[in-house]
């Protein structure tokens, strides 16, 4: 089982450092400018890849909710027709992936359904991510395996019997697991960070966090628990219109929080003790019995 999945030109697990993903979902708006401001965002704060979703509205939304009346910035219309207005087309993808190898970053999609999948594959993404809603939509797990990239899969709102039952379906050698709780923003009271060494402890592939809390430190926590993987939502104003904007990071705090994982890689070391070569001249100083 692999310890370690390359996505792209990068490995990422146990020895290399911690991938950074920066969510761009669909906190642009259906607005591609938005969407390449983030992503110069994302590039600037010095992640490793930004991620958008992508899903068929009329498989994806429940019946139920279809008609449903709700507010937005296109007026007064049903949660169907919302769920398309953020939807970007071939041609706006296209465009992100022209504008992605122009300055130089990483992206893929979470895919919710498997046209999705259909439609993201001719851009030759470097990987998919499982949204933690898709976990039991096991029709969709094998429908990625069968592309033989990268999977990510998320697990917000799972239980352990679930993500259980889902693993097995996809290929343990190319698959990293985030652990998540899908509330947004969410307590922290609630995000249950250790659940990472849980998942480490069951399986033998990467282990990442996906975060949707308020600030910064759980992620930091969550790499120096062994997450060698951390995605968290960009915005560039939390008080934008949008469900994930008030869970996500803007630029400024994406730069500290890629700045403070590396800063906490270099400080967890290898757990060997030893004396180091800046500690001598105070053991010369203040240590009064010498062995």
């Amino acid at each position: 089982m692999a310890k370690a999945v390359k996505i792209g030109e990068q490995w990422v697990g146990e020895g290399y450092p911690t991938y950074v993903v920066a969510e761009i979902g669909i906190n642009h708006n259906g607005d591609i400018d938005i969407a390449k401001r983030l992503m110069e965002a994302a590039k600037h704060a010095g992640v490793d890849a930004v991620k958008f979703q992508k899903r068929t509205p009329e498989l994806c939304v429940p019946p139920e909710q279809r008609g449903q009346m709700r507010e937005t910035p296109w007026g007064y219309i049903t949660y169907l027709d919302y769920r398309y207005k953020v939807e970007f087309n071939a041609e706006q993808y296209a465009e992100i992936d022209r504008f992605a190898k122009e300055i130089g970053i990483t992206w893929f999609a979470s895919v919710w359904d498997e046209p999705s999948v259909d439609f993201i594959e001719q851009f030759n993404p470097v990987a998919y991510k499982v949204p933690s809603a898709s976990l039991t939509d096991h029709a969709l797990l094998n429908h990625l395996r069968q592309t033989g990239r990268p999977v990510i899969l998320s697990t917000g709102m799972s239980t352990i019997e679930q993500i259980h039952r889902a693993v097995p379906l996809m290929d343990i050698d190319n698959l990293i697991i985030c652990h998540a709780t899908s509330a947004y923003p969410c307590d922290p009271e609630e995000l249950n960070l250790r659940m990472v060494q849980t998942l480490k402890f069951e399986y033998s592939c990467p282990i990442g966090y996906s975060g949707h809390e308020v600030g910064l430190i759980p992620s930091v926590v969550a790499v120096g628990l062994g997450a060698c993987m951390v995605e968290r939502h960009i915005t560039l104003d939390r008080a934008m219109w949008g469900s994930d904007q008030a869970a996500s990071v803007e630029p400024g705090g994406f730069e500290r929080l890629v700045k403070y994982i590396r800063v906490t890689e270099a400080a967890l070391g290898d757990g060997v003790k030893r004396v180091y070569d800046s500690e001598l001249s105070s053991l010369k100083k203040l240590r009064r019995v010498q062995e």
